[in-house]
């Protein structure tokens, strides 16, 4: 798929399909994470890769709106160093928001979905996850193949006109 049509394809998956998703498929996926643009070129993330059905289905229960995660093929956990300096916290999450659209939009790229999910119980995700306690599960990012309709660019997507967004030179 051309970089503009996966951007116009990118919608948020949370109903898949049972086909796993191939190992090169995901490396390939990781590897567009891995090199996301970061501050100072800090790469503040970690990336912990869950595909084992009893795995998932255990994670999704770290937030309330991340139930696909346990139907999906395989699911992405963003972890990351827990920090008291808020202009160090607001890059983090601008450096992981990052991460999290080169991985979306590599995944579309190879006809997979992806949803995004919030965490709500750390506690819970670093007893699943085992990573250590200066670090916390910022996001998590469902993969799979779509149940459905598959991802072909979006002729009319639900969002602000361009005009209204879209400000030249002045407010």
């Amino acid at each position: 798929m051309e970089t503009w049509d996966a951007i116009r394809a990118r919608r948020n998956v949370r109903s898949y399909t049972t086909q796993p998703i191939d190992r090169a498929d995901l490396d390939r996926i990781l590897e567009a994470g891995r090199r996301a643009p970061s501050a100072q070129n800090r790469q503040p993330w970690d990336f912990v890769v869950v595909t084992g059905r009893d795995e998932l289905t255990e994670l999704a229960r770290v937030w309330q709106g991340a139930r696909h995660v346990a139907q999906s093929a395989a699911t992405i956990a963003l972890v990351a160093p827990v920090t008291g300096d808020e202009h160090r916290r607001e890059g983090l999450r601008y450096d992981l928001g990052q991460a999290t659209m080169n991985i979306m939009i590599a995944a579309t790229d190879l006809g997979i979905g992806s949803g995004h999910a919030g965490v709500g119980d750390q506690d819970l995700a670093r007893r699943l996850l085992g990573f250590p306690d200066d670090r916390f599960l910022a996001y998590m990012i469902a993969l799979g193949y779509p149940a459905g309709r598959p991802l072909t660019p979006i002729r009319r997507p639900d969002r602000r006109p361009f005009e209204d967004v879209v400000h030249w030179g002045h407010w």
